[in-house]
């Protein structure tokens, strides 16, 4: 197919095809573990609000590690920091299964939580980094980074499910085991790869300060990406407490898909789109589209006009989160690109948990529908956010 051909031209670039695949596997820790925890959590203890708390330990020990896990591969290298890594989180995941399952005591729950998010292979910025070390046109890597933006969309459509049909058809443990092996694998064979690997840029005191990140662009849009994670912790809370409330609540997986399956779709068409003006312009009008299409889901009385508000909602993701990521791709030095790229993924990690709290506090108070109004006003402070970004296009 002609739409097709610029995703071709970037995965024959040698060892394209194999990097982005390996870093696909690598990914699905991201959209398994969390979800895995609570499963298993909760099964051996009978409560879910311990289960969040280790869940949100281990989450937040990941969005706070990330940044200084990206520095680190900047400076040393992908190959060796991943591999250590992908290591730490194996060991520490196998330390919560057996501290959960030996019923140790709750802390040392919390404690491996917590060193596994700290150490989970920061795979998403790295493999971003590579694409723009092997691409040389931007065209080209901004098709690689909608490449890997569907990429993501697979992960949290088949990670989820994957997760929770292992706990409870096979064994509560059974998601989290895949979930340690693909991520640990998966990241080894990533890392393996020294082709493509772009090369470290250690810091050498004697050849003058590191080089600045551009605070003015990248405050702004760490920003946008806290803001956008609100809006999806919030939206996905809250989807969830409306298909409770008309009684459809196993409808609420299919519910996310549709919105997933939006990004998705949007994100294949962005890839092949020859945009006429830069990354700022396309970020603004992006989080101003985030906001908008948030409005409906508020006036929307049923199951099936949801899924379907949900799934044009799910348009604006992709098109916002690659000018996002190509904007700081174009705006961060080389030497530090991972770092901003980490930056960029806490912020959007931190922004989650907020929205997940503050719409499951509404939708207690005032009901579901209500409590879309957060994912509502956090596409506005990300419209906002936007609109601060320096005129560089």
């Amino acid at each position: 197919m002609p739409m097709l051909t610029s995703y071709r031209r970037i995965l024959a670039v040698p060892g394209a095809l194999r990097f982005s695949l390996t870093g696909l596997v690598a990914r699905l820790p991201i959209s398994m573990v969390g979800l895995g925890i609570v499963l298993l959590v909760s099964a051996a203890t009978g409560s879910y609000g311990v289960a969040g708390a280790v869940s949100a330990a281990y989450m937040v020990a990941n969005a706070i590690l990330a940044i200084l896990q990206g520095q680190l591969v900047d400076r040393l290298g992908q190959a060796r920091v991943l591999s250590f890594a992908s290591a730490g989180f194996g060991v520490t995941m196998v330390l919560l299964i057996w501290s959960v399952e030996g019923e140790w005591p709750i802390v040392t729950s919390y404690v491996f939580a917590a060193l596994a998010g700290a150490s989970l292979p920061q795979i998403g910025s790295c493999v971003r980094a590579r694409w723009s070390h092997v691409l040389a046109a931007p065209s080209e890597v901004q098709t690689a980074y909608a490449l890997e933006a569907v990429a993501d969309e697979a992960v949290f459509l088949l990670g989820p499910i994957l997760v929770t049909v292992l706990a409870t058809a096979v064994h509560p443990i059974a998601g989290l085991v895949t979930a340690i092996v693909t991520g640990v694998v998966g990241s080894l064979a990533f890392a393996a790869q020294r082709s493509t690997e772009p090369p470290a840029h250690p810091h050498n005191r004697s050849h003058g300060p590191r080089a600045r990140l551009p605070w003015r662009t990248v405050i702004p849009l760490a920003t946008v990406c806290a803001a956008l994670g609100v809006l999806f912790g919030a939206a996905e809370v809250t989807t969830v407490a409306f298909a409770e409330e008309h009684g459809h609540r196993p409808y609420a997986g299919g519910l996310l898909a549709l919105w997933a399956l939006g990004s998705l779709l949007s994100g294949v068409v962005t890839g092949v789109v020859r945009w006429q003006r830069g990354p700022t312009i396309r970020v603004r009008w992006g989080a101003f589209a985030m906001a908008c299409v948030m409005v409906p889901l508020y006036f929307v009385g049923s199951i099936p006009l949801l899924g379907l508000a949900l799934l044009v909602a799910g348009i604006a993701i992709a098109p916002t989160m690659v000018a996002t990521l190509s904007l700081t791709e174009q705006s961060v030095p080389a030497a530090r690109l991972t770092e901003g790229m980490a930056i960029m993924q806490t912020g959007l990690v931190a922004g989650v948990a907020p929205g997940a709290t503050i719409s499951g506090l509404v939708v207690d108070h005032h009901g579901a529908s209500a409590a879309y109004l957060v994912s509502i006003c956090a596409g506005i402070v990300a419209a906002v956010a936007a609109r601060v970004l320096p005129r560089a296009d």
